[in-house]
């Protein structure tokens, strides 16, 4: 990506300033504490999930085997953007150089868009489990699942290429403030001075396939497992099998919800005030909530947590007991 920097048609700025919210320097500092509070949490529970799914045997299965993936994922996407969030509370400069602009551009959608494959292959793998039960663990090997978690990466690393590489050929020579709290594209190409169709148009597109092609095979896989669920099975087989899909579908809505608002809307009707709050809801609070909505809706992510505190105590209460 080094080179992408290089090419960059710079004219008088080699900076922005990150405007981020109107607010006193006492309401920062308020809101210094809770974002600082939210990523440790955030960081903290996604690394707990990841340490069960690894230590627990018992979550060697496919579902927790992405469900760690996605931890790992929602630890870089909340650190992309908050630390420089904390900083530019405290800070009044609120400056961010065009190379690390670009860098927190690229990064941010790079997750997001690995967010919305590994959702799908979520919802695959449910699907499977549900709809094809004695073939599951035929179907979703460990080398299939090796595969997938890794296209998911892989597919987001050349996507976002494909957007990064128009964006980052913009000339910049007007204003250098950014009327949000991190480098999202709007706000991003609102300051350019060179002709911005191209960009505009790749990305576009290109969140239009990613997002709507993703919520609509996610959608597809779980309107199949609701129709052979009540082809097949009782109220109670409904039930149960909808049970286990409660969590991922619940991630799915929140996600979408927000991103959907956020960049499938005609420009016209973008307003950067309502964005930023909508934006610090997906980029800082959804993070937090994927970890806690999985693992308190999930008995066997409970059960594991329960069985891991309980070795824990008893390794104390042994080195206590040796020390005494």
């Amino acid at each position: 990506m080094a080179s992408l920097w290089s090419s960059l048609n710079i004219t008088n700025i080699s900076e922005f300033t990150l405007l981020g919210f109107p607010l006193g320097f006492q309401t920062k500092v308020v809101l210094f504490i809770v974002f600082l509070s939210v990523y440790l949490l955030t960081i903290t529970s996604n690394v707990i999930i990841i340490c069960l799914v690894k230590c627990n045997q018992q979550l060697h299965k496919p579902m927790y085997f992405f469900l760690a993936n996605f931890s790992f994922l929602e630890i870089w996407y909340i650190s992309v953007t908050v630390p420089k969030m904390l900083s530019d509370f405290l800070d009044q400069g609120r400056k961010i150089s065009m190379v690390g602009c670009f860098i927190q551009f690229y990064f941010f959608f790079f997750f997001g868009s690995t967010e919305n494959i590994l959702l799908v292959i979520m919802s695959f793998d449910r699907y499977i489990a549900i709809c094809y039960p004695l073939q599951y663990f035929i179907i979703m090997t460990e080398r299939l699942c090796r595969l997938l978690a890794v296209g998911a990466w892989i597919t987001s690393v050349i996507a976002m290429m494909i957007v990064i590489i128009p964006v980052s050929r913009l000339s910049f020579c007007g204003s250098n403030d950014i009327d949000h709290v991190f480098c999202d594209f709007s706000p991003l190409v609102k300051l350019s001075c060179s002709g911005t169709k191209m960009s505009e148009v790749t990305f576009f597109f290109l969140a239009g396939v990613v997002m709507i092609g993703c919520f609509s095979l996610i959608m597809a896989s779980y309107v199949h497992i609701i129709m052979t669920v009540m082809a097949t099975s009782s109220t109670t087989g409904l039930r149960s099998a909808l049970t286990t899909c409660t969590s991922h579908f619940t991630v799915v809505f929140i996600y979408y919800g927000t991103v959907m608002f956020m960049y499938l809307r005609p420009s016209a009707t973008i307003s950067f005030s309502i964005d930023k709050v909508v934006s610090v809801f997906y980029a800082v609070l959804t993070p937090l909530m994927n970890p806690i909505i999985y693992s308190l809706r999930n008995k066997e992510v409970k059960k594991a947590m329960q069985r891991s505190l309980r070795d824990s105590m008893k390794s104390f209460q042994t080195v206590k007991c040796r020390g005494l």
